[in-house]
């Protein structure tokens, strides 16, 4: 019976301890593992990392608070810091992205309209010098203008008022510099068609007196452009040039 009752006793001890073990943070000590964090927890931890700059560290946090809770309190405000974090850390494509998310998840959010400032942000941050296509100003200009038109009195209207001028700054930037290059290789035909574009769809952002003036020199060398035009197509007819140019 001694036996019996002793066993008995450490039974329970034992039970005891592996429960007290379980709750504590000695439970990691023993069996090498630390509970999880709490939603909140990791919340804390998200946000101080993106404010000491640790974007790649701080999107982790916020990525297992929205993987682990996804119907917290924080969940939220998590996508939305996660956006934040991949923007600073200039990852603009995954930043529109993580935006476009929250944006298509929470219509209603009163956030919204910063959202799709954003939104035009990860592009507009991504505009190339006027040597090259302009694509990321035309899709920054398309987010603006939305957010100009939906929420025309929000805090965020004025900014992406002055960017969408910005945006279009650029693109007839582009487009005349284009138009330079054509013209400098005496394709004139095809410069005058920049040019016009220039005139009829940026008339307001500095370009349009230089386009004109290019569109008269244009006029003034087409016919010679055109007459060599004629004389190649004509060599082109002759035995001596499809033999010497037998892919053109």
């Amino acid at each position: 019976m001694w036996k019996s009752g002793n066993i008995l006793k450490w039974f329970f001890i034992a039970a005891f301890l592996i429960t007290f073990i379980n709750g504590c943070a000695l439970y990691g000590q023993f069996f090498g593992e630390k509970p999880e964090k709490s939603a909140g927890e990791l919340m804390s931890e998200g946000t101080r990392l993106l404010e000491k700059g640790q974007y790649e560290e701080a999107t982790a946090a916020f990525q297992k608070l929205k993987d682990r809770y996804p119907y917290s309190e924080f969940a939220v405000d998590a996508e939305l810091k996660m956006a934040e974090a991949l923007y600073k850390d200039k990852l603009y494509d995954e930043a529109y992205q993580a935006y476009n998310d929250f944006e298509r998840l929470h219509p209603k959010n009163p956030k919204i309209p910063y959202v799709i400032f954003q939104k035009g942000m990860c592009h507009f941050s991504q505009v190339s010098t006027i040597d090259r296509a302009q694509t990321h100003a035309l899709l920054a200009k398309d987010e603006f203008e939305r957010l100009v038109k939906k929420f025309p009195r929000s805090e965020y209207a004025d900014n992406a008022r002055r960017k969408i001028r910005e945006c279009y700054i650029n693109l007839s930037e582009y487009e005349l510099y284009v138009g330079h290059y054509y013209f400098k290789r005496k394709k004139y035909r095809a410069a005058m068609e920049r040019y016009r574009y220039i005139i009829e769809n940026y008339p307001d952002f500095g370009q349009y007196h230089e386009a004109l003036e290019y569109v008269a020199k244009c006029k003034e060398r087409l016919p010679a452009e055109e007459e060599r035009q004629k004389e190649l197509e004509e060599k082109k007819k002759s035995w001596w040039f499809r033999l010497t140019h037998p892919f053109d």
